[in-house]
């Protein structure tokens, strides 16, 4: 573990002055001087409430600084898994761009600091969550509440393209809302510079050399990224497009029963607008899943004056946009405001996370056993007292969401639950009483789970077959998380 920090510490720790080179390059430094500062913080210095979203390689979780009060969004990533799928130079490259953005519609980054296991970035909490869940809570959104959204997003996105950036994976579920609900673009993760980027870079900082290389998420990814083509700005006018015809129809363009399958549609604009959309919304979506990425408005030669001139956005007021009051925050049925901390209810604390170890009310550190990296990348879905009632004492959750579980002719949404013990579990969410116990084993040919899909898996025992629909697109996560256990 020494060695493997020590590692980090030469890879992503940056400090200096600033210096960079001119031209119609890339800006690359040998030193950079972070606005937001490395912070010689412990996750013991924050109580951790609910999680935000995850990632392959990390979580972001709602963390309160005790001494201060204040909220961030606690991005948590994975240390090991890092050096193993050499991700370091994205992860660096995230932290330098968030470093250099200024806009009210990104997130901002706080601070960051490191541990034995982790790497953690402190980022502007945005309690309104996902706009994927208003879009999932409401069934679709109406053309105000669309109109409103996409305005935003598309502001967001002329100050990230003016500075030679392509995001690479926008997605509703990387437009997070503040709780007054407003747009703010989340997950730099895959974020490309241009050649005549204005944002300064390190050397050993960057993302692939070609931006034709696929980044992102299936149902989004744009044609020319799947015919190997150099993507450019275009590439996020597309997944805008996507989007936008997501949030008026309540489901993506390309959807499909495999990654394959939305591929071949993607590539065939194999594309159905619903007789809903009113004549405006359907030109811009249609506008914006054009097939060539110079056509798409806002890529073409006037830019995103193209863009904001469209009828559909008839009426926006682009110099004020933030002034404006936004759509009414849908909640989730039987849930607490977006503000209300979830520490107490949640399974996190320090001994799940950092370096295993809890302090003691002296300051001193207590060891904990048994934490291994599934429990710190648990994935757990608005966790609350009352799955607690389905552990015995000492059992913490390692991923729990609500899934389909789907049969012949039917479906039914259960709690999906897995927990240290091991235990695999579904339980009736409304009734509150375990539906199904899915016998542990170690052995993968007692206990095996396929990814048919983003959103469906099953669950292979010898005696049965059980098929699940994660509408957050989750299955690889669960196989992985699966799987890690076995291996542990």
């Amino acid at each position: 573990m020494l060695a493997m920090e020590k590692d980090f510490d030469s890879k992503l720790k940056i400090q200096g002055n600033s210096s960079s080179n001119g031209g119609g390059s890339v800006q690359r430094s040998k030193s950079f001087a972070f606005r937001a500062p490395q912070e010689n913080y412990s996750i013991h210095d924050f109580e951790l409430g609910r999680i935000y979203g995850v990632g392959s390689y990390s979580k972001v979780v709602r963390a309160k600084k005790k001494d201060s009060g204040t909220v961030y969004a606690m991005k948590i990533m994975d240390k090991k898994f890092i050096t193993k799928e050499n991700k370091a130079a994205y992860v660096k490259l995230e932290r330098i761009v968030l470093d250099q953005l200024d806009h009210p519609g990104i997130v901002r980054l706080f601070f960051t600091f490191q541990d034995t296991f982790s790497l953690y970035m402190a980022l502007e909490s945005c309690e309104g969550g996902e706009l994927f869940d208003q879009i999932t809570r409401k069934g679709r959104l109406s053309e105000d509440e669309a109109r409103f959204y996409a305005a935003e997003v598309v502001d967001a996105l002329e100050y990230i393209h003016s500075l030679g950036l392509i995001h690479r994976d926008i997605k509703p579920e990387n437009l997070l809302l503040t709780g007054d609900g407003h747009i703010k673009i989340a997950d730099f993760g895959s974020v490309k510079p241009m050649q005549d980027s204005q944002i300064t870079v390190l050397p050993n900082a960057a993302s692939d050399d070609k931006a034709c290389t696929f980044v992102g998420t299936a149902a989004y990814v744009p044609p020319e990224v799947l015919n190997s083509s150099p993507a450019t700005f275009g590439n996020d006018l597309w997944a805008l497009g996507c989007t936008l015809y997501q949030m008026l129809s309540g489901t993506s363009p390309f959807k499909d029963a495999s990654e394959w399958l939305i591929f071949q549609r993607i590539i065939a604009r194999e594309i159905r607008i619903p007789d809903y959309f009113s004549e405006e919304a359907r030109d811009l979506v249609d506008r914006l899943l054009d097939l060539d990425p110079s056509r798409r408005p806002g890529a073409g030669p006037d830019g995103y004056a193209a863009l904001k001139r469209h009828p559909f956005f008839k009426g926006v007021d682009w110099d004020n946009l933030r002034a404006h009051t936004p759509p009414k925050l849908a909640l989730d049925s039987g849930s607490q405001s977006p503000e209300v901390d979830y520490v107490h209810d949640s399974p996190w604390n320090p001994s799940h996370i950092g370096d295993g170890s809890a302090r003691q009310p002296d300051g001193s550190a207590a060891s904990s056993e048994g934490t291994g990296s599934i429990t710190r990348l648990a994935s757990i879905d608005s966790f609350d007292s009352k799955w607690q009632q389905f552990l015995d004492p000492g059992e913490s959750v390692l991923m729990i969401s609500m899934v389909k579980k789907l049969q012949k002719l039917t479906s039914k949404k259960v709690q999906l639950i897995l927990t240290n013990k091991p235990k695999l579990i579904y339980v009736d969410p409304s009734k509150l009483i375990v539906k199904g116990n899915i016998i542990w084993s170690d052995n993968p040919n007692d206990l095996s789970i396929q990814v048919t899909s983003p959103s469906h898996f099953k669950i292979c025992t010898p005696k049965k077959v059980l098929s699940f629909e994660d509408a957050k697109q989750r299955a690889v996560q669960w196989k992985n998380a699966i799987e890690g256990l076995q291996n542990q």
